[in-house]
């Protein structure tokens, strides 16, 4: 275990691994009760309930359980893998046995990525009140955890995996052994001699500062150092004045540069010494660029900064396609949850398929195939708990309707019942609007969006009939025509679905407030043909566009595509991994994470005329230079199981934006070196429309014979990308972080002559 003794590092096996997780450890009865242990049932379904003895591990940082029965086989998992603690019935499993186990007995533990929960039920209601208090507390203390500490928390990690036998120190064979596991291929004569280095205390084993020093001549960072010593007036320290000359023209930041520098030595620079002389050591310099000021993205575009007062139609709206779908569209599991972790993704708008079910109750499944069918008013339940947990922002149900009259009564009187005032039921001042709302005016609440009898105008005349025969909108061609019951008709306000003609018929005859859906193909043919035209129709309504019902395995089509026409409502399969959720996610981190994130102003006013694809053409037209030098990898994480095997590292970077900004290029391959593989290539991009652009960077495994294997990704707007020297933190493929893998790169962005 490691821990700082003033600027030094020691390691103790037998202590409490990292100062700030373990904090207040002590006085916490919650956490001294669960490293205790408690035996609790594991809950897997309505048959399958098993007791498993749980035990918090010394290190704060480690569950272990075992079955009583099982002799010595156990599992662990670390409190890192653990994204949130819900109380009570909050899983399909757990509400199947809430008649058998009361509530304040059940939680969940919600793991990242796409791993499943864990269900559990404690013995009473206080030993579960341990648990979810005690879990909570970690993870917040993990999450405020300093860059130096989670270094630190990864090299224990790594230790305690190499020290075979436990003994708190590592022979050669051990540190080897450890180096292939981290993704090196070193020259043993090379390893044995920093090992040698190492080894003060010449016993022939690493201990205590030993490990942490061979990690350090391991890890040396030549890349970092050179920069460093190229501002640094002595070589040894950047004086305030080399760190101001160094943010203003390396990292062209603007503003009170001395303040910032100030700021930057106060908040990452571990020597005490240093900081009274307002100086940065490389230590320092090295936490600076491994934060959040020294990374790619601008921290000053992770809140809200975006105006949130304009229509609707001009935001990109985060958004859901078979949302209660947790694998393909054949035979997957249905399951609220797949609601749950969209909203929690930040999500605003999903979508609801509902049919007829059986004792009156309307059900949600994908109509016509084998996915397994849920409860309408557990889906509503989900979203009136999760819809505004991330995002006060509204919330649009996108609703397929294929239900009798009768169980559209039951749908409407469940949205009322279970959402209330959440509902948005009228129009805001109770007038007759004149264009849509914003994000602002309809923070917490819930909007539908479905077929309604008449319009908005009729609804305030008194003139609706109680049902009505309406023409079907392009998601439900199955029927051509369907009857509607007022009392749904009725929840449907800003948001009424309709069949699209065309867009001269839109220009003249259509609405503000309804809204055309398309199949991407439909999408695409609508852009080939008219591009500026759907761009304009995008201006004053809302459009969205779906998967094509070909992809049965739920795989996603590029959503830049449809963002380039103005599309609001790009839907996207959230339990599908790979590039077009990684655009999605790229898109909507900005803003807070918020889920609407406004359009380009060329895109917001009706007489600008842009056209994807002549963007030359366009009022404002400044095109840039985009340089991109990828200097160095940190710590990549290892692909390949296969005993002995390291990555082959090449870094591809994408632009997805118009269609003349579409590019790829890639670094060479670095053989065998996962751990710090250095390139040194630079890549040059020539972008035509910046404010629609993402950039995408992929790390690949190269393999000559066969396809390349994944690494690691990061993506984002490239109106959101800081300059100068800065680190990538890189995701995993199901978008979640994974520390301490990093890319060091050099980022110019200048016009275009």
């Amino acid at each position: 275990v490691l821990k700082k003794k003033k600027n030094r590092y020691s390691i103790s096996l037998s202590e409490c691994k990292y100062p700030s997780v373990c904090a207040g450890l002590q006085g916490d009865d919650n956490l001294q009760s669960m490293l205790v242990g408690t035996v609790m049932r594991k809950i897997k379904s309505r048959t399958w309930k098993k007791q498993r003895y749980f035990k918090l591990q010394d290190d704060c940082m480690t569950i272990w359980y075992k079955s009583k029965k099982a002799g010595n086989a156990h599992s662990t998992f670390s409190v890192g893998d653990v994204e949130a603690v819900r109380e009570g019935h909050q899983s399909e499993v757990l509400l199947s046995i809430a008649d058998e186990f009361p509530a304040d007995r059940c939680f969940t533990l919600v793991f990242r990525g796409r791993r499943g929960n864990l269900d559990l039920v404690a013995e009473s209601a206080e030993e579960a009140q341990s648990w979810i208090r005690g879990m909570r507390k970690l993870i917040e203390n993990l999450e405020n955890m300093g860059e130096r500490e989670r270094l630190d928390q990864w090299i224990s990690d790594w230790f305690k995996k190499a020290d075979k036998n436990n003994d708190g120190r590592m022979n050669f064979k051990e540190v080897r052994d450890l180096l292939k596991m981290m993704n090196v291929d070193m020259n043993e004569h090379h390893a044995h001699r920093l090992f040698t280095m190492a080894d003060k205390s010449q016993s022939g084993t690493l201990e205590d500062d030993e490990f942490v020093l061979f990690y350090k001549m391991l890890t040396q960072r030549e890349d970092v150092l050179r920069v460093f010593q190229e501002y640094s007036a002595d070589g040894q320290k950047l004086s305030l004045r080399d760190l101001e000359d160094f943010l203003r023209e390396e990292q062209l930041e603007g503003g009170d540069i001395q303040q910032q520098a100030k700021q930057l030595i106060e908040r990452h620079e571990p020597s005490d010494a240093a900081k009274q002389l307002n100086a940065m050591t490389f230590d320092g310099f090295l936490m600076y660029l491994g934060s959040a000021e020294g990374s790619i993205f601008n921290p000053q575009q992770r809140g809200i900064f975006q105006d949130m007062s304009q229509p609707l139609c001009h935001y990109f709206i985060s958004s859901s396609h078979n949302t209660y779908l947790m694998e393909d569209q054949l035979r997957g599991h249905s399951s609220v949850e797949g609601y749950i972790r969209a909203l929690n993704r930040g999500c605003r708008c999903v979508e609801v398929d509902c049919w007829d079910g059986a004792n009156g109750e309307p059900i949600v499944y994908h109509g016509h195939t084998f996915t397994s069918k849920i409860l309408f008013k557990d889906v509503v339940n989900a979203v009136s708990n999760y819809a505004f947990k991330v995002s006060e922002y509204p919330v649009i149900l996108s609703i397929e309707n294929h239900c009798s009259v009768e169980q559209q009564r039951v749908m409407a009187h469940h949205l009322n019942h279970i959402l209330g005032d959440k509902l948005l039921k009228s129009t805001l001042d109770g007038k007759a609007p004149i264009g849509l709302p914003s994000p602002e005016d309809l923070k917490g609440k819930i909007l539908l969006k479905a077929k309604k009898i008449g319009g908005l105008e009729e609804s305030f005349g008194g003139m609706v009939e109680d049902t009505l025969t309406v023409e079907v909108s392009d998601e439900e061609e199955v029927k051509s025509k369907q009857r509607l019951s007022k009392e749904l008709s009725d929840c449907v306000v800003y948001c009424k679905s309709v069949h699209f003609n065309s867009f001269k018929h839109s220009r003249i005859h259509s609405k503000f407030y309804e809204v055309a859906s398309f199949t991407e193909s439909k999408a695409r043919k609508h852009m080939r043909e008219a591009g500026a035209e759907f761009v304009h129709h995008n201006a004053r309504q809302l459009t969205r566009v779906y998967p094509s019902g070909f992809r049965t395995d739920s795989s996603n089509f590029n959503p830049q595509e449809m963002w380039n026409a103005g599309c609001q409502i790009v839907a996207l399969n959230f339990q599908t991994a790979g590039e077009g959720m990684d655009l999605n996610d790229g898109l909507f981190s900005v803003n807070s994470c918020c889920g609407y994130v406004l359009k380009p102003s060329f895109m917001r006013d009706p007489e600008k005329r842009f056209d994807p694809d002549t963007p030359q053409k366009r009022d404002g037209y400044r095109p840039l230079v985009l340089t991109i030098q990828v200097i160095s990898g940190q710590q990549l994480p290892k692909v390949n199981i296969k005993e002995g095997s390291i990555v082959d590292p090449l870094v591809r970077v994408e632009i997805h934006g118009v269609p003349m900004d579409q590019a790829k290029q890639e670094t060479r391959y670095i053989e065998n070196n996962g751990f710090n593989p250095v390139w040194y290539d630079t890549l040059r991009f020539s972008v035509h429309t910046p404010e629609l652009a993402m950039v995408r960077f992929v790390v690949e495994d190269y393999d000559k014979t066969s396809k390349n294997d994944f690494v690691g990704q990061y993506t984002l707007p490239m109106s959101c990308m800081q300059q100068g020297y800065r680190h990538i933190h890189l995701l995993s493929k199901d978008g979640t972080s994974i520390p301490p893998s990093s890319l060091f790169v050099h980022i110019r962005i200048s016009p275009l002559e």
